[in-house]
């Protein structure tokens, strides 16, 4: 994990109590919050067929798929760069899994975008926005600045209810992208693993919910 802690990352914890009423719900690693996301992602969009289609090749398995670098059809260089950088921000590798890279999220956006090519001009209109707000702060586009820039613009446009009214096509923005990447990762193999989920396996005895279960849950 970086230096920086940040609640808009998806394996980052709770804020502080008093900045609960304004963020925007932290998806965290940890919880079965990735699963709701993809499911809520696919429901809402109709594309369960293109999700399952779109994770068939690098994100589902890095090792089912083709040799070689993945060359995007959908985003140019200058974005596929942004988007990998960016992806990792929010999903950042950590001691329990990789990167958002790592479980191939980027290559899961460009297949959705081809498979769905009126989402196209939206996200890369983010993208531009995103480059234009750092060039008018920093003098350089997103790729090239610091790891302190990139955390500073992003905390800027992760917190609807406290963003500055200016920047509401960045918070409109980050808000789609982090939940796109968040139903990338938590759709590949990697993040099923990171989950611990546990589902689709035989149970030859089924002995009740276990008690730790029931505790937590207040029923036991």
């Amino acid at each position: 994990m970086s230096d920086h802690e940040h609640d808009w990352r998806v394996p980052g914890g709770g804020g502080a109590a008093d900045d609960a009423e304004n963020a925007t719900p932290t998806l965290s690693r940890r919880s079965m919050l990735g699963l709701v996301a993809l499911t809520t992602f696919a429901t809402a969009c109709d594309r369960g067929t293109g999700i399952a289609r779109a994770i068939g090749g690098t994100a589902t398995d890095p090792a089912a798929a083709p040799r070689g670098p993945y060359i995007p059809t959908v985003f140019t260089s200058h974005e596929w760069d942004t988007v990998r950088i960016l992806v990792d921000l929010i999903i950042p590798r950590d001691e329990r899994s990789g990167s958002a890279t790592d479980a191939g999220v980027p290559e899961f956006m460009d297949r959705m975008l081809a498979l769905y090519p009126r989402d196209v001009l939206p996200l890369r209109g983010g993208l531009a926005w995103l480059d234009h707000a750092c060039v008018d702060r920093f003098g350089v586009a997103f790729v090239q600045c610091t790891s302190a820039q990139h955390i500073a613009v992003l905390d800027d446009i992760a917190w609807p209810n406290r963003a500055k009214r200016e920047l509401g096509p960045g918070v409109a923005f980050f808000s789609d992208f982090r939940d796109f990447t968040a139903s990338g990762f938590f759709s590949s193999r990697m993040g099923v693993e990171d989950l611990k989920y546990e589902g689709n396996t035989i149970v030859p005895v089924w002995n009740g919910c276990p008690p730790a279960a029931l505790k937590k849950l207040g029923v036991g």
